[in-house]
């Protein structure tokens, strides 16, 4: 894999800006699960790293507002644990993206935020809300301390329901959680009451993972040793589909293979500010589901900032080097690295594979009459069809129920 290098012209200034993320790297501690760059801070009043990241973020921000214009529909903060970023310097990134044009508050933005719970303060979701952020992400992951701790996961059950009403009381009640099941020694009546839990807090989104082990990844290195055992496949079939029969008689809308949102009729008396979608391909409907997440699948443009950070303009892809030393050393430039192009057959499995994640799929007609489908993915897409694993209802290919428990097989074997 190459090394970093330095491109300050990688943004053209004629190019769109659909999407933008931020990646903000710091954490209190490191889960176990988690392969997303982050730099431990115990801290983060006392670190003098936060302050000079925001310096280094302005800086990057500002340059590439500079090589072109960037009205993002979406924003998103990420990480990390973007909570963890003192309020006061999250003032000066707000006022930043407020401006040099990024964030315009007649626009209509979504602007999401991650949370760790532990992390969630009035002070800091009224700042937040103020300067335009209105969707939190807030990772609860489980309610049962015993998985939390299988996880790694560093906080409270309790400071779930907690960090929801003091969002809710700063006036942000767009809000998605975040639940991992297929833990170590988790049951199905163990996710049950996790999934209950979840509900009774109203949430507008959510977004529910199988537990993966990731390489270099302490619970993957814990897995190799014998001291950790996965989940039986059959189990996690079973708990996935509780999670379907749950969300499903809940009113949740399952859009993704990962993620569910509140149909509108169904809205919670808490959740205001329903947004239309203006994604390509996305229903005109009212909904909740993640405009931002949909930029990606819908294979959009967007600019990744922050070290870590990963883009995608008009099929060129590229990632900001995994460094915050060498990102604050090298601001308003960052190293890059990761670089590619993508030629026409890249690009249709791209689309091919992302399109098959949303419950909505892909135009059979697209499919079909591409230039760069093979033979064998035709055959495969027919033989899938047979099985039962893929449908093409009004003309469009997507997954079946069945074929969700092995979606990640069913869309490797076409591409």
């Amino acid at each position: 894999m190459p090394g970093p290098t330095a491109d300050p012209a990688l943004l053209g200034p004629h190019e769109r800006v659909d999407a933008l993320y931020l990646h903000l790297p710091f954490c209190f501690h490191k889960c176990h699960y988690c392969d997303f760059y982050s730099v431990v801070e115990p801290d983060e009043q006392a670190s003098p790293r936060q302050a000079a990241f925001t310096d280094a973020l302005i800086a990057e921000l500002t340059r590439r507002a500079g090589q072109a214009p960037i009205r993002p529909a979406t924003l998103f903060a990420g990480g990390g644990t973007p909570t963890y970023l003192r309020a006061d310097l999250w003032a000066r990134l707000l006022d930043t993206l407020l401006g040099l044009g990024i964030l315009d508050p007649g626009q209509g933005h979504e602007f999401t935020v991650e949370a760790n719970p532990e992390t969630v303060t009035p002070e800091l979701m009224n700042q937040l809300a103020e300067g335009g952020v209105n969707r939190v992400s807030i990772g609860a992951q489980s309610f049962d301390r015993g998985s939390l701790k299988a996880l790694e996961r560093w906080h409270d059950p309790d400071s779930v329901p907690r960090a929801v009403a003091i969002c809710r009381d700063a006036a942000i009640t767009n809000l998605s959680l975040d639940l991992i099941f297929a833990i170590p020694g988790q049951t199905p009546a163990m996710l049950e009451r996790d999934l209950d839990a979840l509900l009774a807090l109203s949430p507008t989104h959510l977004s529910t993972y199988g537990l993966t082990y990731e390489p270099n990844t302490p619970l993957t290195a814990k897995l190799r040793v014998g001291q950790v055992d996965r989940v039986e496949e059959q189990l996690e079939r079973a708990m996935y589909e509780l999670v379907l029969d749950k969300l499903e008689a809940a009113g949740f809308e399952h859009y993704e293979v990962s993620n569910w949102a509140l149909k509108a009729k169904e809205a919670s008396p808490h959740a205001h500010g329903v947004d239309g979608v203006n994604a390509v391909g996305s229903p005109p409907a009212a909904t909740y589901r993640c405009r931002h997440n949909l930029a990606y699948w819908h294979n959009q443009n967007w600019l990744g900032v922050g070290p870590g950070a990963a883009s995608h303009i008009n099929g060129r892809r590229w990632k900001n080097a995994p460094n915050l030393t060498r990102y604050l050393q090298d601001a308003p430039n960052p190293p890059t690295r990761d670089h590619e192009q993508l030629d026409a057959p890249g690009r249709f499995a791209e689309r091919l594979m992302l399109g098959l994640r949303l419950r909505e799929g892909i135009e059979w007609d697209w499919f079909v009459s591409h230039e760069c489908l093979r033979g064998d993915q035709r055959e495969t897409a027919d033989e899938w069809i047979e099985r039962g694993l893929l449908e093409c209802p009004d003309g469009r290919l997507r997954l079946t129920r069945n074929g969700l428990f092995v979606a990640d097989s069913v869309i490797a074997k076409l591409l």
